[in-house]
């Protein structure tokens, strides 16, 4: 159609340029139509060519790809000598294979379920109903701790990183490290334990590495331990005497122990006396006395130097006067 109007415009000499322009835009809209077939391998209007791709080839690959539940934790905290669980879940893994690859020294450590190390305490697990990969460390040490990852082995390899963190139950006396109290008060102690998965199965007190128990014929102790965030344990003993002084050790079972050292002393003593023994309080008033030793000494040379330099501020006075 196209053509024919440029001919009949052709036709008029009167309009050369308005027949050239007219061609030129038929040309470019059938170029235009050409392309967009080209470009799409099909278009919007009444196609009926049969070389367009199926929906299915197209969008089946990508609905097949292997790939990572990030809904599952990436840092773990574990327990020294307990076992540490790194784990994993994979989606439309078909035949590909996952690996788990430590950092700091780009070890593999399993391929599969198989271990790839010499290592023995690394082995992997495979849950088929949750579709995870678990990576146990036996016996999980310190130098255990950091960055490992999962890979899939498409190309390019997807990865999934976790953080392993190692700790140990480490206990803490409230107070410092020294405790005060009066003869015949109570003594106080409040031992917190963190850094447990579980709740330790024992906590031992000793007073100078004598274990305590409620049942000693000293009378007038009590032991309780509380369960929450951080297991607590609390040590009272009634009627303070002055044998009840001297260190006291909080020992949690399979972790680090910690200590403070308790000070019973009689009304009037002085705490800074009890807190290191009698030595210390004479070599206190030795440094005390050897203090005003020699503010004194220092107090006469001011005074004597102020005395010399009066006299001589005088006697040049009284040469200028003369003079």
């Amino acid at each position: 159609m196209c053509f024919l109007v440029t001919m009949s415009l052709s036709s008029s000499s009167s309009m050369p340029l308005l027949s050239t322009i007219l061609l030129v835009c038929c040309i470019g809209v059938s170029n235009s139509y050409l392309h967009q077939r080209g470009k799409d391998g099909y278009n919007t209007f009444d196609d009926t060519s049969t070389d367009v791709p199926s929906q299915n080839s197209i969008t089946a690959p990508k609905m097949n790809e292997p790939y990572f539940d990030d809904s599952i934790t990436n840092n773990v905290t574990a327990l020294v000598g307990k076992s540490a669980y790194l784990s994993c879940r994979v989606r439309n893994l078909g035949n590909k294979t996952v690996s788990w690859i430590r950092h700091r020294d780009l070890h593999i450590l399993t391929v599969g379920t198989y271990t790839y190390t010499t290592d023995q305490r690394f082995q992997t697990a495979f849950h088929r109903d949750l579709n995870e990969w678990t990576l146990q460390i036996k016996w999980a040490q310190k130098r255990d701790a950091g960055l490992y990852e999962a890979q899939i082995s498409t190309i390019p390899i997807k990865s999934f990183s976790i953080r392993l963190n190692i700790v140990e139950p480490s206990a803490t006396i409230l107070g410092g490290s020294d405790l005060f109290v009066d003869k015949g008060s109570t003594i106080n102690l409040t031992c917190t334990i963190r850094f447990g998965p579980e709740p330790p199965g024992h906590i031992f007190w000793y007073h100078e590495n004598k274990e305590i128990v409620a049942e000693s014929p000293r009378g007038g102790i009590d032991i309780k331990r509380v369960y929450g965030e951080w297991t607590t344990s609390y040590l009272l003993i009634r009627n303070a005497n002055i044998a009840d002084s001297g260190v006291y050790r909080c020992a949690p079972a399979g972790g680090s122990d910690t200590s403070i050292k308790v000070h019973v002393f009689l009304h009037g003593e002085r705490p800074e006396a009890m807190q290191t023994g009698t030595s210390t309080y004479f070599a206190d008033k030795n440094y005390i006395m050897h203090t005003l030793l020699v503010a004194t000494i220092v107090s006469i040379y001011n005074i004597f130097r102020d005395y010399y330099s009066s006299i001589i501020l005088i006697e040049h006075t009284s040469i200028d006067y003369i003079t």
